[in-house]
């Protein structure tokens, strides 16, 4: 079976339904995914830039970009690489109301037992209980 990797826009013709021939070449693609005679994967820089878009083009608040990233994450046939920091970034930026890509850093260097975050973005990282490194 062949593997493709997915990039953002195939999501984001499928989410927003703005360009109806790419969406319904979304649609079969993701049908023919779960009917296993393709397999598909994505990553989390996909995930960064259908949130981004998401957010900056088509205005949509946080939470329902959330739920974009949630939709995607809940697709069986779909392998997501480093799923277990997209997952954290999802929970953290839900309950801190950060954005996603900055979630992912935190979630990121806490799965690789980094010792903090070199930022100077201090105030969003606090707020998802980031250790800092002192740039001051």
């Amino acid at each position: 079976m062949k593997i493709w990797f997915v990039d953002a826009n195939v999501f984001l013709r499928f989410f927003t339904r703005d360009d109806d021939g790419q969406h319904e070449r979304a649609v079969r693609l993701f049908q023919d995914a779960e009917s296993d005679k393709v397999a598909l994967l994505t990553g989390p820089p996909v995930l960064f830039e259908v949130a981004w878009t998401l957010r900056s083009a088509y205005r949509m608040d946080q939470e329902k970009v959330l739920d974009a990233i949630e939709a995607i994450l809940s697709l069986s046939w779909l392998k997501l690489l480093d799923r277990e920091p997209v997952e954290e970034a999802v929970r953290l930026a839900r309950e801190g109301g950060q954005g996603f890509a900055d979630a992912y850093i935190v979630a990121r260097a806490r799965l690789a037992l980094a010792d903090g975050i070199a930022t100077f973005n201090r105030k969003d990282f606090e707020k998802m209980g980031a250790r800092l490194y002192p740039l001051v």
